[in-house]
Order: C-alpha cells, then sequence, then structure tokens
C-alpha cells in the first residue's frame, strides 16, 4: 500500500503551492471573498506568528496551516487564516481548533480572522464548519467555510475546463487519493495530468511549479517512474515541448529548490539564504525533498546542515 501517511506526504506541497498560488486559490475556492481582496497590495505570510500562536495555544503541530496579511478594497487590513486539513479520518476537536486558532489571532492583532477549511481526506460526511455552546444566556457561535475536495470528484469536466493552477492541484490530489492501491493507474494519472498541463499553455516556471507539486503528490516506485520519465520524454518529443528538458532535473528539484528557497527565507533571513548556494549542489531528489521537510523543525541553520550533509540514499519509496 502506498501513501500509509497522508499526511505528511501531503502537507509540504500543498504549504508551498498555496504561498506560491494564493490569488489563485482564493478565486478557485473562495470567489467571492477573492473579489473583495485589494491584490495590487501583496499578500504577506506570516508564519512565524502563526507558530507563535499555535505554541501559545499548547495545539501541538498541524498541518498546512497559512496566514495572510491582506487588504481588502475598502483600504481595511485583515488577516486570514488558512488551514488545510490533510488527513485520513475524522478529528471530534477540528471546530474547536480552528475557533482556538481564530480568537487566539484575534486577541494578538487586534484584527477581524477569517478561517477557511480545506479538507483532504476521504469522508464524505465529515464537514465541519462550526463551533459552540450556549449557558445562562451567554452563547459562543462560530462558523467558517469549509471546501471539501473529493467533492471535486463530481465536477471532473470543470476541472479540466479551469486553466486556474488550482484545477490541476485539485486533480492530482485526487488522483494520490484513488490510486493509493493501484500504482500501474497512478502512473497513467500522473501522465495524463502532465499531459494537460503541457496543453494548458502555461509560463514555463508554471509548469515546473505544477510538475513538482504533481509528482510529489503521485510518488511512485523506481521502475515505474522510470517508466514515467521515459514516456514524458515522447510527449515532449512529439509535443515539440522546450519547457523541460529533464523532468527529474529541471521539473522536480527546480520546485523542490525553489521551496527551498522560500523557507529559507522566512525562517533564517539573510543568514538562511546563504545556504542556498550549496544547497543547489544536491542532486538527488530525496536528499532535498528531507531538506525541505526538515527546514519545519530545525530551529538553527546548523541542524539544517546536517540533514543534507549526512550520508542519504536518493531512492523512491516503494
Amino acid at each position: 500500500m502506498i501513501d500509509e501517511n497522508p499526511q505528511t506526504e501531503f502537507d509540504s506541497p500543498w504549504k508551498q503551492i498555496l504561498q506560491l498560488y494564493f490569488e489563485d486559490f482564493m478565486l478557485f475556492f473562495f470567489p467571492q471573498a477573492h473579489e473583495q481582496i485589494d491584490w495590487t497590495k501583496q499578500p504577506e505570510f506570516l508564519d512565524k506568528e502563526l507558530e507563535q500562536v499555535v505554541r501559545d495555544a499548547e495545539l501541538g503541530k498541524h498541518l498546512a496551516d497559512k496566514l495572510v496579511k491582506i487588504y481588502l478594497k475598502d483600504g481595511s487590513e485583515t488577516w486570514v487564516l488558512i488551514h488545510v486539513e490533510i488527513q485520513s479520518q475524522e478529528e471530534s476537536n477540528f471546530g474547536r481548533r480552528m475557533y482556538t486558532y481564530n480568537y487566539r489571532i484575534y486577541d494578538r492583532y487586534k484584527r477581524p480572522v477569517v478561517s477557511l477549511a480545506v479538507l483532504g481526506d476521504e469522508r464524505a460526511n465529515w464537514r465541519p464548519n462550526q463551533f459552540g455552546y450556549e449557558l445562562f444566556g451567554c452563547s459562543v457561535n462560530f462558523q467558517f467555510p469549509v471546501i471539501k475536495l473529493i467533492d471535486y470528484q463530481q465536477r471532473q469536466s470543470e476541472l479540466e475546463a479551469s486553466r486556474n493552477p488550482f484545477a490541476t492541484v485539485v486533480m492530482a490530489h485526487l488522483a494520490a487519493l484513488e490510486t493509493r492501491n493501484d500504482r500501474l493507474q497512478r502512473k497513467q494519472s500522473k501522465l495524463a495530468l502532465v499531459r494537460r498541463l503541457y496543453n494548458q499553455g502555461f509560463e514555463r516556471q508554471d509548469i515546473l511549479n505544477l510538475l513538482a507539486f504533481i509528482d510529489w503528490m503521485l510518488t511512485l516506485p523506481l521502475d515505474l517512474e522510470r517508466e514515467f520519465l521515459f514516456e514524458v520524454e515522447q510527449l515532449e518529443s512529439e509535443q515539440r515541448m522546450q519547457y523541460v528538458t529533464s523532468f527529474e532535473r529541471s521539473g522536480i528539484r527546480q520546485g523542490l529548490l525553489e521551496g527551498i528557497k522560500l523557507g529559507l527565507k522566512l525562517k533564517f533571513g539573510t543568514d538562511g539564504s546563504s545556504l542556498l548556494p550549496e544547497i543547489s549542489t544536491i542532486e538527488g531528489v530525496e536528499q532535498l525533498r528531507a531538506v525541505l521537510t526538515g527546514l519545519e523543525a530545525a530551529s538553527t541553520i546548523e541542524e539544517l546542515r546536517q540533514i543534507y550533509q549526512s550520508p542519504t540514499t536518493d531512492t523512491q519509496p516503494d
């Protein structure tokens, strides 16, 4: 069985793609909210601030959370909490956790906070969207919008027709869930996503970013990965594509390096960016993935350096 722990596998690519395409994310999933945001002002991601809030609330480590500072068209400043929950089972305290995040962020910054949830699990009936209680005439009623990714299984034609990057993201996520126990079908689904991506007419960097997401979501054992790469080369040859000369080196590797570059800057500032030249010399895809994953846990630059300086084998998971 593959993807035994989808939380770990899906966490990092979702975090990266959210940050790269935040405006597209809002347009795709929350179009009414997107319309009210002033996109001429760059959104600001507040990862460190959110880490502090989570730590203060003693909520532990949770998945793919993003706190974003945005401006509305009326000129006011606000905060958006994006919580992407990638898990395979229900969580009874999810609504309470969303409420705790919300009020602690409000308490810290005294700004309106919008909590949005995207659920990537497979339980059709699990749709937590509120938290509340009432006693002695005192009541709390916290409600938040929820997107359920498996709902898009019935909207495949809509996904196929969309040029929003998150149509590709959702298709890759659904394919990962649907092919969990079928490696051959996973290879075919992965190839179909790449073919569609090439036909969409995206810019080169967008293709590289989305290729990296697709690859991370739809991992294959080594033999099927080789077959897949060979078929991608044939596809490029047939369509006379010049986007990616080597899918593995230019697509997957470049996407990982972009994620690491962003993570270094956010976590360690200029000191972190100084590590990029030596990290860029790493050829192994799995080793780069280990660095990107290790960025979240590493508290010092030296701890991060130990991850990629330790002996490792760059192999595909079985």
